[in-house]
């Protein structure tokens, strides 16, 4: 049998040097596990079988009626030997931990190994800086000592913890909100000896108590309830198996890739889907607008502007590809953002999406759709289907107009989506005679008026928008430039 020494020193027979040696070995930064046997005569072994077969036919209380007959055999076992293995680090672990530090992300390290050996790991991973003190949390068994022991942490200032599993318990259990709160103040934390049940705790705990996102990042089947406990898992393909990557919602193939994974395409993906969801807003509340300001000066008749195909090409072929071609989107190339990682730290604001955004671009919509269907009502001349021709295809031109607008980064396939769009629209126009006048559409009194509505649609956001970047650039724009 072989096991952790803490677990192992209460089932080998008495002996003075194994907890001596392990520490050696843990201070070394080597990971240890210790070996025992146990030689089971003939009767012996007909007793432990009759038992165990007995309590694998029981109905109730099975599981725990197998594991007492197991543990009867785990008991005064012979102590053979002490394995210690030198658990390297990957390459680039102490470049990626920094980046993660600079890009404003708090690094907590929760490990099953001694302390020594947690302490240890700490130092070559640079998580624990050269000149950084570091608090050993003192073992705690109760409430006074708990109580001791935070108040002695709380007069150190700017320093590491390092808490054992047992008494991370003890306080969780007295002192939950005042541990929780110390804690979150350190700039690194190492709770060693923690059990599989007690990692995914501490992740719960930092969820509720900070508000903050969680991503727990492993590599063995210890670590999956962490995992899956977390807002964001990421398992790292090792030699201790594909467990972690599995139940993950990331794989990664070594720890350093985790830095890219968050920089790049982390920090992409929330840009592109804060600016597509709002995007989408948008084009629906703009057609919802342009409606609602028909029927109001229509005397609220159940008349609706558009039909049939207009509707369902609205928010298909004729607007679909650029809207969705914004997820090619990105403001700064990824060599930039690996290299800038306090980049990443705007995005801890939440300012791509925001109550402020969301509101910005109803107001947008609200602009638009009022400023073309007022244009179409005020520009047509005698008949209704000239309303729907105006507004119509001054709307498609808007929303073709505002993606423009909303791309940071060009890319060719966004250039296609937009132009596809247009022939499009143009093409359809031949199918579309039942709802708008062909011949009207061809006449030099449609093409100015349609000029004039999208241009007081679009231009004053475009001249915002420069106005924004001379004077008030955000911070990728000086890096770009």
């Amino acid at each position: 049998m072989k096991g952790a020494d803490v677990v192992m020193a209460g089932i080998v027979q008495y002996n003075d040097w194994l907890e001596e040696e392990c520490g050696n070995m843990a201070r070394e930064g080597l990971r240890v596990l210790v070996v025992a046997k146990k030689s089971l005569a003939e009767e012996q072994y007909q007793d432990f079988e009759a038992r165990y077969v007995q309590a694998k036919l029981s109905v109730h209380d099975r599981s725990l009626k197998v594991a007492t007959v197991i543990e009867s055999l785990e008991m005064e076992m012979e102590l053979l030997c002490l394995t210690g293995v030198e658990d390297q680090l990957q390459a680039d672990v102490r470049p990626t931990l920094e980046t993660l530090r600079n890009a404003g992300i708090k690094v907590w390290m929760l490990t099953g190994d001694k302390l020594e050996t947690a302490t240890c790991t700490a130092k070559n991973a640079h998580l624990v800086t050269r000149n950084q003190d570091i608090h050993i949390f003192r073992l705690v068994t109760n409430r006074g000592e708990a109580h001791l022991e935070l108040n002695a942490f709380r007069r150190k200032h700017d320093c590491a913890l390092v808490i054992s599993g047992d008494s991370l318990e003890v306080c969780l259990k007295y002192y939950e909100y005042e541990f929780m709160e110390l804690a979150c103040q350190c700039p690194a934390v190492v709770c060693c000896r923690c059990a599989p049940t007690q990692k995914a705790q501490i992740v719960r705990l930092l969820q509720e108590r900070t508000g903050k996102l969680t991503c727990a990042v492993g590599d063995g089947g210890n670590d999956v309830s962490m995992i899956q406990e977390s807002d964001c898992g990421v398992g790292v393909e090792g030699k201790e198996g594909k467990q972690a990557s599995l139940a993950a919602d990331f794989s990664i193939t070594q720890f350093k890739h985790l830095g890219r994974l968050l920089m790049v395409h982390g920090r992409n993906s929330y840009k592109r889907s804060a600016a597509l969801s709002q995007f989408v807003i948008h084009r629906s509340l703009c057609i919802s607008t342009m409606q609602a300001v028909f029927s109001s000066v229509f005397y609220f008749a159940s008349v609706p502007l558009y039909q049939g195909f207009l509707i369902i090409g609205y928010s298909t072929i004729y607007t679909m590809f650029p809207v969705f071609s914004l997820v090619l989107d990105k403001d700064v190339k990824s060599e930039v953002a690996m290299l800038y990682p306090e980049l990443y730290k705007d995005l801890l604001k939440g300012r791509p999406l925001s109550y402020k955004t969301f509101l910005i671009w109803v107001l947008i919509s609200i602009y638009q759709g009022s400023t073309i269907m007022y244009g179409a009502l005020l520009l047509f001349e005698s008949e209704f289907v000239h309303i729907v021709a105006i507004s119509f295809t001054s709307l498609i031109l808007t929303e073709l107009l505002m993606v423009a607008l909303t791309i940071q980064t060009w890319h060719w396939l966004m250039t296609v989506a937009e132009l596809l769009s247009l022939a499009c629209y143009i093409a359809s126009l031949v199918f579309l005679h039942e709802f708008i006048d062909v011949y009207f559409i061809a006449t030099l009194s449609f093409l100015w008026k349609v000029s004039v509505i999208t241009l007081v649609s679009c231009l004053p956001l475009y001249v915002l928008k420069y106005l924004r970047r001379r004077f008030s650039p955000p911070s990728y724009s000086k890096l770009t430039s």
